[in-house]
């Protein structure tokens, strides 16, 4: 979710990939800060604005407004360039809504990153004081990040002996069983991809396409250049060690996780930053685009998602008990629609959808986002 993308949305869907985008609120200037504390960002296509530069320690809540002619995303950095919250894919004229947890002050970035590319506009930023974590003061919060931990854990355990497999394959110089075996493999990358920005670089040269931006020197590495090998190229001289760094980058993340921090704002901000990745730009069909094996992308993406919610519900159903069952009936919406598309144990290729289709799928996706969007205000409410 970290990497930056350019995404070419086409007319018909647009008017839905949309709905989610803009569901943090409606539009609005860099002026004075809202009453509530929200700190107001006016980003352009060479401007990033920021009506405060400094918060108290604690739950900081960014209105992002794009008045520009691309669309841009927003992040607060802390050392290292380490992402404390990320808001992408804010199309012109559209607002949305970042809530971050920071409990240790210090010297912070924020950044604007017109058309989704490059290092962005930034600016310093200052948090004051600490703050106890929220998963500190209430056990259930605890739990929940906990739960959560557990399921991206067995998740990484599943991906590095199914990667394994893939790798060995492509290795074996096997092109067609590889290709059955790629998309069950990048089944388990996909659920986890709420927290993806967790792992830092590992996201990147996992799951990057072979258009976005590198630094001087970078290969295009994982599961996308692979897929490229297989599907168009052929396999070639370093397929072999592309797969095998591939495989080592699993392992890497296996060791990774666990020591990573979780924040409960940090698993509701992923599932809706996931599903409106999935509306405004997987919709298209570019992030398989060699193989057409979206479809496993999105049943992994909503599973994910469903998982960070499903981690908060005890949460969710003490401080808001209508919003429960409205995202249970909209996540089954989508599995609905989703099984629909079933070919024996996978799904049709993405070639076989239509523009009905897609629209279809972007709707459902959006209709689900509207209550995701709504968790982290909730598990944030005091």
């Amino acid at each position: 979710m970290a990497t930056a993308r350019t995404l070419i949305i086409p007319t018909a869907l647009v008017s839905a990939g949309a709905l989610l985008a803009g569901c943090g609120g409606g539009s609005s200037g860099g002026g004075a800060p809202a009453d509530d504390g929200t700190i107001k960002v006016t980003a352009t296509d060479t401007s990033c604005e920021v009506s405060k530069k400094e918060a108290p320690a604690g739950h900081i809540t960014f209105q992002v407004t794009n008045k520009g002619n691309k669309v841009t995303e927003f992040y607060l950095y802390g050392t290292g360039d380490r992402i404390m919250g990320e808001v992408e894919n804010i199309g012109p004229a559209l607002t949305r809504k970042l809530v971050v947890e920071v409990p240790d002050g210090g010297a912070y970035t924020t950044a604007c990153k017109p058309g989704m590319v490059g290092d962005g506009i930034r600016a310093p930023f200052t948090v004051t004081g600490q703050a106890n974590r929220s998963v500190d003061n209430n056990t259930k919060l605890a739990e929940a990040t906990a739960s959560y931990k557990r399921y991206v854990t067995s998740q990484i355990d599943a991906l590095v002996p199914k990667t394994e497999e893939f790798v060995n394959t492509v290795k074996s110089g096997n092109a067609e069983a590889a290709k059955a075996q790629f998309p069950v493999a990048r089944t388990y990358w996909e659920r986890i991809e709420p927290v993806a920005e967790s792992f830092g670089d590992l996201d990147p040269k996992v799951d990057g396409r072979e258009d976005d931006e590198r630094k001087p020197g970078e290969q295009f590495t994982g599961y996308h250049r692979l897929e490229k090998d297989l599907w168009v190229d052929g396999l070639k001289a370093d397929s072999g060690a592309i797969a095998d760094q591939l495989l080592a980058d699993m392992k890497d993340l296996q060791n990774r996780v666990k020591t990573v921090e979780l924040t409960p704002v940090q698993l509701a901000n992923g599932a809706k930053e996931l599903l409106d990745e999935v509306a405004t730009g997987k919709i298209t069909g570019e992030e398989d685009r060699y193989s057409h094996t979206d479809l496993w992308d999105f049943k992994a993406n909503v599973e994910g998602s469903k998982a960070a919610v499903a981690a908060l519900r005890q949460v969710i159903d003490e401080k808001d008990k209508a919003l429960g069952p409205t995202l249970d009936q909209r996540f089954e919406a989508v599995d609905k629609l989703l099984e629909g598309y079933r070919a024996g144990d996978g799904f049709k290729l993405y070639t076989a959808l239509n523009d009905a289709d897609k629209k279809k799928m972007a709707e459902a996706v959006d209709a689900l986002g509207e209550p995701v969007s709504k968790v982290s205000g909730v598990v944030t409410r005091t």
